[in-house]
């Protein structure tokens, strides 16, 4: 997964009184935005460019990968999850991964959804489930402010099934939060749309994801208690057939930053804040118009707490650029 590189920026005691007290707005030069933030107080610029992929961490789903109520067959019933009927009471449910066997099975157990019209499977703070009227709170992840998600299911269509479903007919996968009123408002979504291009095998998943940047302090969401949902939208005309679900999977990622900037013995330093055990480069420019291969490499720190300072060797300067670099 690779992020849009994100930059912060600090200006020096040069810089005019009215961009001190009323700063600019973002600016693009070289490729790479700069924004002005409003503590226009020290002698340096630092920024922070992220251009390789950032580690995640999991965020526990109960009975993500449908392994109960066991069954030695298939049940209509899901622990954890709350499921919506359209046309019966029994169009999701859990089954045994019996032979032909589905090779690529979380488990041995999986998910089906019929592909009929408003059928779904969701869960969140407040969801039940068909043993739970009162909500156990097992779910609790919240949308937290910096941080980006990434939500991905294994699912299996098809065209060549017992009860095959038509080609166009569709399933969403969404994360949501849960306004003041308990509607569900939608962060994010993925569609698919069956095809036998699509889904060649009935005897292997496939897996698709649904992303959510980051998290901004402004977002209705941040705060917010995370709600996952797997959806068919399928119309009336096209219902029939089922989709197999497995393996869903939930990873924030804490998007790096360059924080703290001071001026310590005519040095400028700054505090580099990622996810533990990440590597950077660290580059220093005067001129942020130029190219990443003409700034000045000042050496590479590995981040082992997830909180490292930095401390710029030169001195006695008037304005400097810094990007920290993801290294492999």
């Amino acid at each position: 997964m690779s992020l849009p590189q994100a930059t912060r920026g600090v200006a020096g005691p040069g810089a005019p009184l009215h961009d001190t007290l009323n700063p600019p707005q973002a600016s693009f030069a070289g490729g790479r935005a700069a924004l002005i933030l409003s503590q226009l107080v020290l002698g340096f610029v630092a920024l922070a460019a992220w251009t390789a992929p950032l580690q995640a961490g999991t965020i526990y789903i109960p009975n993500a990968s449908f392994e109960s109520p066991v069954t030695d067959y298939a049940w209509p019933q899901i622990d954890s999850w709350q499921q919506t009927p359209s046309w019966t009471n029994e169009e999701s449910g859990v089954f045994l991964n019996l032979p032909p066997y589905i090779d690529n099975c979380d488990g041995s157990q999986a998910a089906f959804l019929f592909a009929a019209p408003q059928a779904a499977l969701f869960q969140d703070y407040d969801s039940t489930d068909w043993s739970n009227s009162v909500p156990t709170h097992a779910f609790n992840a919240t949308f937290d402010v910096g941080e980006s998600y990434t939500l991905t299911v294994a699912v299996l269509g098809g065209t060549n099934l017992t009860y095959p479903m038509q080609v166009g007919t569709t399933l969403q996968l969404s994360l949501y939060y849960r306004d003041a009123s308990s509607n569900m408002v939608i962060v994010a979504a993925t569609t698919i749309t069956n095809s036998g291009q699509l889904f060649p095998t009935n005897t292997h998943f496939v897996d698709f994801s649904v992303y959510v940047p980051g998290v901004r302090t402004n977002d209705p969401w941040a705060g917010q208690n995370i709600g996952v949902q797997i959806a068919s939208t399928v119309s009336p005309d096209l219902a029939g057939g089922y989709w197999d679900l497995d393996n869903v999977r939930l990873t924030e990622t804490a998007l790096p930053a360059l924080t703290n900037p001071g001026v310590t013995n005519s040095q400028c330093a700054f505090t580099l804040q990622s996810q533990p055990g990440l590597s950077f480069e660290i580059l220093a420019s005067t001129n942020l118009a130029l190219p990443l291969s003409n700034w000045t490499s000042l050496g590479t720190l590995t981040n082992l707490t997830g909180v490292i300072p930095f401390l710029d060797p030169a001195t006695n300067l008037n304005r400097r650029f810094y990007q920290a670099r993801q290294l492999p």
